[in-house]
């Protein structure tokens, strides 16, 4: 079975809208990922805020990394993100997600987001299903 590093490498390498957020990998292992990305300008919404999608898909790409990265393919079937504060063009993100629970077929993950100040800005849950195809 391949390793954690050579599934998030293929996904990644195929994941054209991570690498237009500018995702950048931290650190993989099975069942954890932590992404970092910049916040730029065109990210932003009518507010002068990053606009919420911009949390939620780098949320999105670090559970799909970590769900993945056990070795079976798996695609979220639920999910739910709490905006805690506002993010600004400028602002370095670092999600951080750490598996919940696992079973053979579902697994639960959280996705906390922080800024370069340490500071939580968006808190994600996503329940993956864990199909038998390795990768």
């Amino acid at each position: 079975m391949k390793q954690a590093r050579e599934i998030v490498d293929q996904m990644y390498s195929n994941d054209a809208f991570s690498i237009w957020l500018g995702i950048e990998r931290l650190e993989e292992r099975a069942g954890y990922s932590r992404l970092q990305m910049t916040v730029r300008e065109e990210m932003t919404n009518g507010f002068g805020i990053a606009h919420g999608g911009i949390t939620y898909s780098l949320a999105d790409s670090a559970l799909a990394f970590a769900s993945n990265s056990h070795g079976l393919q798996s695609m979220s079937i639920e999910t739910a993100i709490s905006h805690t504060r506002p993010v600004k063009a400028g602002d370095i993100l670092t999600a951080e997600t750490e598996e919940l629970n696992q079973s053979k077929r579902l697994a639960i993950y959280e996705v906390r987001i922080t800024n370069q100040d340490n500071e939580v800005v968006a808190l994600f849950k996503g329940t993956v299903f864990r199909t038998e195809k390795p990768w």
